[in-house]
């Protein structure tokens, strides 16, 4: 992910993210990302920049693996299906937004347990010639509305309404 970190604006932050952080009140994670964002900010020796990126929110991290735990957060780790937990991720999110950070099959999970109301996408100014796909479902636009376009510096940010599946 180094491409996205050269672009101006691409490390995160600023005003736009941290509103849209103020409104989430869980995280979920698949094993990838959780094991990417340990390494690339050496959490399990700096746990102290846990709360930098997420705050003092829960996050579920769903796995069949075990994985190390960054000392002091609130990591919650799950196995099976999503909707068997999603009854605790809701309560634990109260009155806010579940974040699903990623990975594309978890959010995609979602998606088919009709869990996943809407999706936000940033386009930054980079091209790949290959990778995973963003979401390795077919949804098209019987499920998905664009709600929302706003520019982020050089990023496009994209909203859609997501429409639980028919049937």
């Amino acid at each position: 992910m180094d491409w996205l970190f050269s672009v101006p604006g691409g490390e995160g932050g600023g005003d736009g993210f941290a509103r849209f952080l103020d409104g989430i009140g869980v995280l979920v994670q698949g094993s990838s990302t959780y094991e990417w964002v340990l390494e690339h900010e050496d959490l399990v020796a700096h746990p102290e920049r846990w709360p930098e990126y997420y705050g003092a929110r829960p996050t579920w991290v769903f796995t069949s693996r075990t994985l190390p735990v960054v000392p002091g957060a609130d990591i919650r780790f799950a196995t099976g299906q999503v909707a068997s937990h999603w009854p605790q991720i809701r309560d634990a999110a109260g009155d806010r937004d579940v974040w699903v950070v990623g990975g594309g099959d978890l959010a995609g999970q979602f998606a088919d347990a009709g869990l996943l109301d809407e999706i936000q996408v940033s386009v930054a100014p980079a091209t790949l010639g290959s990778g995973k796909p963003l979401l390795p479902r077919r949804l098209g636009a019987d499920r998905l509305q664009l709600a929302e376009v706003n520019r982020a510096g050089a990023f496009a940010e994209l909203t859609y309404r997501v429409s639980p599946p028919s049937g």
